[in-house]
């Protein structure tokens, strides 16, 4: 089997390397000539089934600046990649690895990148599956390493419903030191598996992982207040019920003033304005929504150059 390095979810990351990853990033974000043409030569494989427009614009644009070629592909529709008709993905990964050098996939079911990480032979990137989003996530650990002086020590409050992004959350922070609360109703809870794993993480870590369902109690003295948008892709028959559940979790003007001016808006788009976030907590002093959008090309730059061997993990 090949030993290729994949980023199927943070569990693919070790504290050190996750660190790694931001500390490259925020070097080739201050010197973007650090990574000019670092991987030229190369082709990178994009699977959508998703739409996408951070992902694939900061993906493309990335791989373009590294010196890669960037094949964008859709898993369905008229000309799709045949895995949308039911090329199994034993067969596509086999097929895929004999052209190209990585595979990025953004799409809904987390056993199709496991499944292109087990039977192809080049590193697979989870660009975003209805588990985890961990590209995300190293993109929010750089910008609160920007924004915070540095993640080790700081508070992160999840507020919403337990999703992709809460579960990389939950799982980025006892790697990068910080201490999270998932503050959720308690019908939208986060996945129990990642619950535990990221307890055990966060006790070998010297971190903590709360489950809160109160926002004005969780964000006391928060450094980074987390918000994602309520009806996630595919959830839009639901839209109603979640809308009704989550309306107490509104992130406002007064909730960001119980936390403390120290604390900073975080989302990672796209937003629903005035629903889990005012335009006035969006556009206010202590958003910092658009930095961390631009880091998610800083921060892929960086694990693309390490997963391909550009740059060494230590």
């Amino acid at each position: 089997m090949s030993n290729a390095r994949h980023l199927r979810s943070l569990l693919d990351l070790s504290p050190a390397e996750t660190m790694r990853v931001v500390e490259l990033a925020a070097q080739i974000k201050a010197d973007p000539s650090l990574a000019a043409g670092s991987l030229a030569g190369k082709s990178i494989a994009m699977i959508f089934a998703k739409q996408s427009t951070r992902t694939r614009i900061s993906f493309e644009v990335g791989i373009h600046q590294l010196g890669a070629q960037a094949l964008a592909l859709s898993s369905g529709g008229g000309t799709g990649m045949q895995m949308g008709r039911g090329e199994s993905i034993h067969d596509t990964a086999k097929v895929l690895s004999r052209y190209i050098d990585a595979i990025v996939i953004r799409t809904y079911g987390q056993a199709q990148v496991d499944g292109l990480a087990e039977h192809g032979s080049v590193p697979v990137i989870n660009a975003l599956t209805d588990l985890y989003h961990p590209c995300q996530g190293l993109a929010d650990l750089l910008t609160i390493h920007e924004h915070c002086g540095g993640t080790k020590g700081k508070k992160l409050v999840w507020v919403g419903a337990g999703n992709n992004v809460a579960h990389t959350l939950l799982l980025a922070g006892p790697r990068a030191g910080m201490d999270v609360v998932c503050c959720v109703p308690e019908s939208l809870p986060p996945n129990a598996f990642v619950v535990e794993r990221a307890r055990r993480d966060a006790a070998a870590a010297g971190t903590t992982i709360e489950l809160s369902s109160d926002p004005v109690a969780a964000v006391a003295g928060a450094n980074v207040i987390y918000a994602d948008t309520w009806v996630s892709m595919g959830e839009e028959e639901e839209a109603k019920r979640l809308l009704q559940l989550l309306a107490p979790y509104q992130v406002n003007d007064a909730l960001m003033a119980a936390a403390g001016e120290q604390a900073r808006f975080m989302h990672c788009l796209p937003a629903h304005r005035n629903e889990e976030v005012t335009d006035s907590v969006m556009d206010g002093p202590q958003s910092v929504v658009f930095d961390q959008a631009e880091n998610r090309l800083h921060a892929q730059k960086a694990l693309l150059m390490l997963l391909l061997g550009a740059r060494s993990w230590t």
